[in-house]
């Protein structure tokens, strides 16, 4: 699934094709896509409204929409596995996976190509509904060290799995989570409210470095479906410490990358510079995958 990085990098490219752009024709394919909404309601939403300004909340792209200049609500769409934004010449085809488009008064349309059909595009007057659970952007002013250590011991959880929490803090997924882990020592499996001030300090950097670095990069493309819209992939694959790598040389130390499941997720890790926590039962599995 698409993380911060992969999405920021999506919002960055279609930001300049569409904001300006009045919708204009609907089409859509793929009913569910809609998240529950009826393709009526939908289209009485869009049509017609300009999209004043695309941006990034956590995993989620949005764009505000306006008529006659006042806000007229928002689209809102989330990647999931496979979805794709692309925006093209209206003679361009965007193959058997289009979902859904929305024709721009500038003669382009805006394709949301999905082969597994898990992504989804909303529209809705009450923007909270969507993303006020939403934890903190890691990137923000108010994502500090302070807040994470205060923040890692009001819970009593394991590492790996409050990283995922979107409520705890938005745009990490697998991937990220598993490369701060490793960057800033901490074992996947620590438990929060025993993770110390420096320690803290450690995630918090290592968070923010290793996000910033894998937008500069354009994200990562470790299978076959994530692209950016121009249709390339990321590059920060190349760059992986421990992600995907088990039984491969840890590059801080030399011993062999391990893969544990954590809350039905691989996870990646060296033994040797993330230390071993105890184990609890049934928090972790090992793999030889």
């Amino acid at each position: 699934m698409p993380e911060l990085p992969e999405v920021e990098t999506v919002v960055r490219m279609i930001r300049p094709r569409l904001e300006g752009r009045a919708i204009g024709a609907v089409d859509v394919r793929w009913q569910r896509t809609l998240g529950g909404s009826s393709a009526r309601r939908f289209a009485q939403g869009v049509r017609g409204a300009r999209i004043r300004r695309g941006w990034r909340r956590g995993k989620f792209i949005v764009m505000d929409l306006a008529r006659a200049g006042r806000p007229a609500g928002w689209l809102v769409g989330h990647l999931r596995m496979t979805g794709r934004i692309q925006v093209e010449s209206r003679s361009v085809d965007p193959g058997p996976y289009q979902r859904l488009s929305l024709g721009l008064d500038d003669g382009r349309t805006m394709h949301f190509v999905d082969p597994r059909k898990f992504g989804r595009i909303w529209f809705t007057r009450a923007l909270d509904e969507l993303l006020g659970p939403l934890g903190p952007e890691p990137l923000s002013e108010e994502f500090t060290p302070g807040w994470l250590h205060a923040a890692l011991h009001a819970r009593r959880r394991l590492l790996k799995p409050l990283l995922l929490d979107q409520t705890f803090v938005a745009g990490l997924g697998n991937i990220y989570s598993d490369e701060a882990l490793h960057a800033s020592r901490l074992h996947p499996l620590r438990r929060s409210d025993r993770v110390s001030a420096e320690e803290a300090a450690r995630l918090h950097a290592s968070i923010r470095s290793t996000l910033r670095r894998a937008i500069l990069r354009e994200g990562s493309s470790f299978d076959g479906f994530y692209r950016t819209p121009e249709g390339q992939p990321g590059s920060y694959q190349d760059e992986f410490r421990v992600y995907g790598r088990a039984g491969e040389p840890c590059p801080s130390c030399g011993a062999p990358i391990q893969r544990i499941v954590v809350a039905q997720r691989g996870t990646h890790l060296c033994r040797r510079c993330q230390g071993r926590p105890s184990r609890r039962r049934g928090a972790a599995t090992l793999s030889a995958r």
